[in-house]
């Protein structure tokens, strides 16, 4: 008695078929993480770099039994200061690292064209270093070298670790942390703009904002929701309570 043939992928004999639909929901349902994190990382932690840093320096003048106008003019300097301080260094660091890889690609993109054969054969080699067969390693090299625009992104992935077209904006990553950090720093503000003249409206405002950011972290971490919020929140809370210290013993010798 004949078997009607099975839809899908055959196993070994005696053991059933894997059916295609099955293996097409599998391979729907794996799905990774976004490992760099993306736009959503810089951001958040831009924004938690401002609720800190902002939040201690707040608590540390106010520690120092200062006026409440006098809170609220120092925590507007030191986002601006901050704001513009993150913006020049990310301007700088992100458009060095720019400029060095332009630079190697640039030596990458004339070393293809004055030595073809060669940069092949060094392709082919890092193939079969990865336990490609000879041959098969010397037919991909030579496919991929056809198209030269093609041959530099393969080189520049294996050699730089980065592709021609995934360098980052100078511009845009200035811009992300300048907003990210005015938006941070600002959130401890909001209770003596409103009229508040006590610290601890601010604090809570801020510790509240830092548990956020942390809960939103978790998402291109493997940590849960609440470790990450509470890790913040314990992390800036420890950082306004030593900095309002400071200020109480620094504002009692001064005074």
């Amino acid at each position: 008695m004949s078997v009607p043939p099975r839809e899908g992928v055959p196993g070994a004999e005696g053991t059933p078929a894997v059916p295609s639909a099955l293996l097409g929901r599998h391979r729907d349902n794996h799905r990774h993480r976004d490992v760099n994190g993306g736009w959503l990382r810089p951001t958040v932690f831009g924004a938690m770099d401002g609720l800190v840093s902002n939040t201690a320096l707040i608590a540390g003048v106010a520690g120092g039994s200062v006026a409440p106008a006098t809170v609220v003019l120092t925590g507007l300097a030191g986002l601006a200061a901050g704001a513009f301080s993150m913006a020049a260094g990310e301007y700088t660091s992100v458009a060095s690292q720019r400029e060095l890889v332009e630079a190697e690609l640039e030596v990458e993109r004339r070393e293809l064209a004055g030595h073809p054969e060669g940069e092949q054969r060094e392709l082919a080699d890092r193939f079969r270093a990865r336990g490609v067969e000879p041959a098969l390693a010397d037919a991909v090299a030579a496919q991929l070298s056809r198209d030269p625009e093609q041959a530099l992104e393969i080189h520049a992935r294996e050699e730089l670790g980065v592709g021609p077209g995934d360098l980052p904006s100078p511009l845009v990553a200035a811009v992300s942390s300048f907003a990210a950090f005015a938006v941070g720093a600002f959130l401890p503000l909001i209770p003596y703009l409103l009229g508040s003249v006590v610290l601890w409206h601010a604090v809570a405002l801020a510790l509240l904002g830092l548990f956020l950011c942390g809960a939103v972290v978790s998402k291109v971490t493997a940590r849960s929701w609440w470790y990450s919020g509470l890790r913040q929140f314990i992390l800036g809370g420890t950082a306004a309570a030593l900095t309002y210290g400071l200020g109480t013993v620094l504002g009692s010798a001064i005074g």
